[in-house]
């Protein structure tokens, strides 16, 4: 009778671990992106992926999810353009998997600037004047984000330079965008959406162009992962790749989701999280769709 009970309780355990051992087959992947309008709908991956177990992390900056990348606390990234060809030129082992979404970069001027939206004239007369006199004007961004890059771009193509022509403030954390036009320590800002839209809305600053007058247009987001994690995880990297098309494929159809998420996760009302949409473009990642094609067309 002994030795029936433990035969049973031997099938019994073969037949619980089979099962535990399929499950310990589903690929599990960490994912990490940053706090802005264009990152925070990557948070709506693990309800969405199929096959893959995705584990969401939110972070403060690009900077830091290209961090936890590299250091290989997650195993694919959502970051810009920028901090991929900052993570080659350093010699990290970084791919580039996936688009993601573009645009939702603005500069925004004091009103104590007066500055007419648009104007690049008036903008250099007055950056002109601002440094013959010993008072360059303070324009803030954080620090090597794609917002930052886009600005120094826009502003050197127009004859400025950002290094020589300004006094750069740096503010890390975009959410302090804000309170920094509030209290005048900077006279311009480049920011993201929907801090951006932020800003306006609350009369801190206003429009004062869209950097995109550079080489790099309005590309913003990618999403990057390493050679092991491929050679490790193929399957988890395609079911994360998978669901990011789906998930921008329907966000060209319906903002709605987008908008909740910038209002969870921000605190941001949806008034500000509707017209940071405005300036934020998802774009199909599918490689056999029309827009990956004039893409590639393009390149």
């Amino acid at each position: 009778m002994r030795t029936s009970l433990r035969l049973g309780l031997v099938v019994m355990a073969a037949m619980f671990g089979g099962g535990d051992f399929a499950i310990a087959q589903t690929a599990k992947i960490k994912l990490g992106y940053a706090k802005c309008a264009h990152c925070l709908p990557m948070s709506l991956i693990p309800g969405m992926a199929k096959g893959v177990e995705v584990e969401a992390t939110g972070f403060n900056s690009g900077n830091d999810v290209l961090t936890a990348l590299v250091s290989k606390s997650i195993d694919v990234a959502q970051v810009t353009y920028l901090h991929y060809i900052t993570a080659l030129d350093k010699g990290f082992d970084v791919v580039a998997v996936s688009g993601q979404i573009n645009g939702g970069s603005e500069c925004l001027s004091s009103a104590k600037l007066n500055l007419p939206p648009e104007d690049w004239a008036a903008f250099k007369a007055t950056v002109a004047k601002a440094k013959s006199d010993g008072q360059p004007l303070k324009v803030a961004a954080s620090r090597g984000n794609a917002q930052d890059i886009h600005m120094r771009g826009a502003f050197l193509k127009q004859g400025v330079d950002p290094n020589k022509d300004i006094q750069f403030v740096n503010i890390p954390n975009p959410s302090d965008h804000l309170a920094a036009l509030q209290r005048g320590e900077v006279d311009m800002i480049c920011s993201v959406e929907p801090f951006a839209s932020q800003i306006r809305l609350a009369g801190a600053g206003k429009h004062f162009v869209l950097p995109y007058d550079q080489a790099a247009g309005n590309l913003t987001n990618l999403i990057v992962t390493r050679s092991d994690v491929i050679a490790s995880q193929r399957a988890g990297v395609q079911g994360v790749v998978s669901a990011v098309v789906e998930l921008d494929n329907k966000l060209i159809a319906d903002k709605a989701p987008w908008i909740d998420v910038i209002n969870k996760l921000t605190g941001l009302d949806k008034a500000v999280a509707t017209e940071a949409l405005k300036k934020c473009f998802a774009r199909s990642c599918d490689p056999s769709s029309a827009d990956a094609r004039d893409r590639r067309d393009d390149a």
